[in-house]
């Protein structure tokens, strides 16, 4: 008899990252070792805990994971759904992302937690993101950025980035 593999639920999840932007057109990325897998950059934040506003969870996370105080996110600028497999788990994620105006800073992993899966944090100049060899998530981030830096906050924004695999 053929084994029948097992179906684990998906487990569905709201978080708010940070598009931290510096007046020299930097910004903050992380670079992520996961349990599984190749390693890839993110954007600091972090999952929205049920009744919290997403701009709260977002300044929670940013002091939690990096000791910012006081920040002030800005409007959403891209919106994005997708699934990952994360330490034998799945998950379906729906992200926004907010660029946060900031000065450049002595960036560091203070969440024990999460520094078990960063390998760096580095300032990218915005330029070089549409020239990265790695791998940046999300994929289309050196065009939120321009796109950004060109027009301000779109109003629409555009369609939710979905990847679904």
């Amino acid at each position: 008899m053929d084994e029948v593999p097992e179906i684990t639920a998906v487990i569905e999840r709201r978080a708010v990252r940070a598009i931290l932007l510096t007046p020299d057109r930097e910004v903050l990325l992380i670079r992520i070792q996961p349990p599984e897998g190749a390693a890839f950059w993110v954007m600091p934040g972090g999952g929205i805990e049920p009744g919290e506003d997403p701009a709260a969870a977002l300044r929670r996370e940013l002091c939690e994971e990096l000791g910012l105080a006081q920040c002030e996110p800005g409007r959403v600028v891209w919106l994005r759904h997708h699934t990952f497999d994360w330490d034998g788990r799945r998950l379906s994620q729906r992200e926004e992302y907010r660029i946060v105006p900031i000065q450049r800073f002595d960036a560091r992993m203070l969440d024990a937690d999460e520094a078990r899966f960063v390998t760096e944090l580095k300032w990218w100049k915005v330029a070089d993101l549409a020239r990265a060899a790695e791998r940046l998530t999300p994929l289309a981030v050196a065009d939120i950025v321009q796109g950004y830096l060109a027009n301000g906050a779109l109003d629409p924004l555009p369609p939710e980035e979905v990847l679904i695999d």
